[in-house]
């Protein structure tokens, strides 16, 4: 009998902004809504993520935003929750921000507008097809 392999492909269909921040994810998400004009809302469940026999490996403070004017959706995510990354490879971003829109949002203007908020050091475009961890994104 022949053995076929069913290959999934992850589709990265979003936008992937790390940041780099001083300041507490309260904070950082109240400059990000004063500032870029969002609405991001603590979530109820902090984002978790679970291994592969479906055990809760970490949790994350995580902020969200559905914006229906404009069919885009922003997600904050904590990277680092006491010892557990979200992203290890990138240990040295503190969030991440996550928009999967419909091409509403010109990511290179947002980014520029975003490094000049003072609650912000640093901020990186990153393309989830090169992070290993990056299918713990997908929503």
């Amino acid at each position: 009998m022949a053995k076929h392999t069913l290959k999934l492909e992850d589709d990265f269909d979003f936008d992937l902004i790390g940041l780099c921040s001083h300041h507490s994810d309260y904070r950082l998400c109240w400059a990000l809504n004063e500032y870029l004009e969002l609405e991001l809302r603590k979530s109820d469940e902090p984002y978790m993520v679970s291994g592969k026999k479906g055990e809760i490996i970490s949790s994350h403070s995580f902020y969200e935003w559905i914006d229906e004017e404009n069919m885009a959706n922003y997600f904050l995510i904590k990277n680092k929750n006491n010892s557990q990354y979200l992203i290890p490879e990138k240990a040295q971003i503190d969030y991440f921000l996550v928009i999967q829109e419909s091409g509403i949002v010109e990511i290179d203007d947002f980014l520029t507008r975003m490094k000049e908020i003072s609650s912000i050091l640093t901020a990186f475009i990153f393309d989830p097809h090169d992070l290993k961890s990056s299918n713990k994104l997908i929503f």
